[in-house]
């Protein structure tokens, strides 16, 4: 009998866990049994490390292997075990040395060719690794700038089965050719120029409060006709945004590594500059949210994570698909329960909504040229729900560009002098409120609002009016103070003023989607 140990990492969202890949090879009728709850993929690994070992020149013995993941009660998925279990198996048939692999772990699937391809979700699996004590990890060579970004950890890519077995073994490196090249989808984004703010053509309203928005973090609603620079305004949003931080900006990395994003990503493996999704409104709530069957994989809200959510023609996603936003708005992250296990996804994102002012788009004005009919408006406007809105700090009425402006177009602000006073903005944000454990007005909670960030009761006079009216709900109160502040922040300015709680009420524009504050 032959006892043999390696070592590999589950995944479980964006929690990994070191795995045990005992190996036993023992007396008996040939047959290669997995044992340690593996899914459909993983359970197949038997046949393609039998098959990769065979075509690397070190075939497997014709007897009983078994192969064991521990802790055997922790669901384990995926292909990314491929290569730890076959060293793990050619240890216990003494192609391996013992002491070689022990306290290495192995990330990677195997080809029958004995090629080691590329896996999903090395950043965060090296990352639990790591915390785990592991102090050197082999991976896919075309992983490997992924795994690097962890630091701390001794990285080695390899590209063949053979290769790595070759160095284990201590023998001269071996001239072996590349392996054939995987399909790797395309990167969704072009290499054509940014989008640049200064393309919007008029909409000076809708320019300020954009620029409001990227400054402070808040969740953004623009109500229009079709037409109206909608969509223009929401993509120009993530080129405003600063560039994230090491840790967010590692946080992000891993969610994509999860996702299948980072394959054929174009340079450095680290995702710097926040995430854009925009979701067709077909969009189911599994593709939003996540899910998925076994452990949900992430979805666009997850992906979006530290970066912007938008999604055009808001109210025709259905009402459980937007309703399911209100957890990530609130706490930042999602929790998905399945049968399998429980994943834990972070989805701090921005929200934009963009939407028409009815079914047919020419309620605008006097909406003598709309075709709907006043049940057809009242439901479409209904679509968005309270709930929802109430999350939601700018509500904007973006308005149809005139002649006068396509005719004798004014050049606006590009996006880089908006996004030098964003990001100024957010510096002084950052300086404020580190203290209290956030970085963004948008942030902001009532507490805070009401306490250490209080404002003087003669800043606040036209609000606490409309507070006793019942013009305004406490909700909408907190909404119009965070947005205060960021107004204040982007003049530069130590505290909000009036003038600036007025901008704020403005920009609040409940009364362009019909829905109170």
């Amino acid at each position: 009998m032959a006892l043999a140990r390696s070592l590999a990492v589950g995944l479980v969202g964006l929690d990994g866990h070191l795995v045990e890949v005992e190996a036993d090879i023992s007396a008996g009728l040939p047959a290669f049994v997995l044992v340690g709850l593996p899914d459909a993929s993983l359970n197949e690994a038997k046949d393609r490390v039998r098959a990769a070992t065979a075509n690397s020149g070190f075939p497997l013995p014709s007897q009983r292997i078994t192969v064991n993941l521990s802790p055997a009660t922790l669901p384990k998925n995926g292909s990314a075990f491929d290569l730890s279990v076959a060293v793990a198996t050619l240890t216990a048939a003494g192609v391996l040395p013992p002491q070689a692999s022990a306290e290495t772990a192995h990330l990677g699937e195997l080809g029958l060719d004995g090629s080691v391809r590329a896996v999903d979700g090395v950043l965060p699996a090296v990352l639990a690794a790591a915390r785990a004590g592991v102090r050197s990890v082999v991976v896919p060579e075309s992983t490997a700038e992924e795994a690097a970004l962890v630091p701390g950890i001794a990285v080695r890519g390899v590209r063949w089965l053979a290769e790595l077995v070759a160095d284990y073994r201590g023998d001269p490196p071996l001239d072996l050719p590349d392996p054939p090249r995987a399909f790797v989808p395309p990167p969704r984004t072009g290499a054509g120029r940014p989008l640049d703010l200064a393309d919007v053509v008029g909409q000076a309203e809708a320019r300020s409060a954009l620029e409001v928005a990227a400054a402070g973090g808040h969740h953004l609603l623009m109500n229009g006709p079709p037409g109206a620079g909608k969509t223009m305004l929401a993509a120009r949003l993530p080129g405003l945004l600063p560039d994230l931080e090491e840790e967010a900006a590692l946080e992000v990395t891993a969610v994509h590594s999860v996702a299948g994003t980072l394959r054929g990503r174009p340079g450095t493996a680290l995702i710097t500059r926040p995430p854009y999704e925009d979701p067709h409104h077909t969009a189911s709530v599994a593709s939003l949210v996540g899910g998925g069957s076994g452990v949900p994989r992430p979805g666009a809200v997850s992906r979006a994570h530290r970066g912007v959510l938008f999604l055009d023609e808001a109210p025709e996603f259905e009402a459980r698909v937007l309703d399911a936003l209100r957890q990530p708005l609130e706490h930042g992250e999602l929790v998905l329960h399945r049968a399998r296990g429980t994943a834990r996804y972070p989805a701090r994102f921005q929200l934009v909504l963009a939407a028409n002012p009815c079914p047919c788009g020419r309620a605008v004005g006097k909406g003598v040229d709309c075709t709907c009919t006043p049940q057809a408006r009242r439901r479409y406007a209904t679509k968005l729900s309270g709930p929802l809105l109430d999350r939601v700090d700018v509500q904007l009425q973006v308005h149809a560009v005139t002649r006068a402006e396509v005719a004798e177009p004014r050049a606006g602000e590009s996006t880089a002098v908006v996004a030098a006073r964003v990001a100024q903005a957010r510096g002084v944000q950052r300086e404020r409120l580190r203290r209290h454990g956030i970085d963004t007005n948008g942030e902001l909670r009532g507490p805070l609002l009401r306490g250490p960030l209080r404002l003087p009761g003669q800043t606040t006079r036209d609000l606490d009016r409309a507070l006793d009216r019942g013009a305004l709900t406490l909700r909408g109160l907190d909404r119009v103070l965070r947005l205060a502040w960021t107004v204040a922040d982007l003049r530069g300015a130590t505290t909000p003023d009036r003038d600036d709680v007025g901008r704020a009420l403005a920009l609040r524009g409940a009364a362009a989607t019909g829905v109170g504050a």
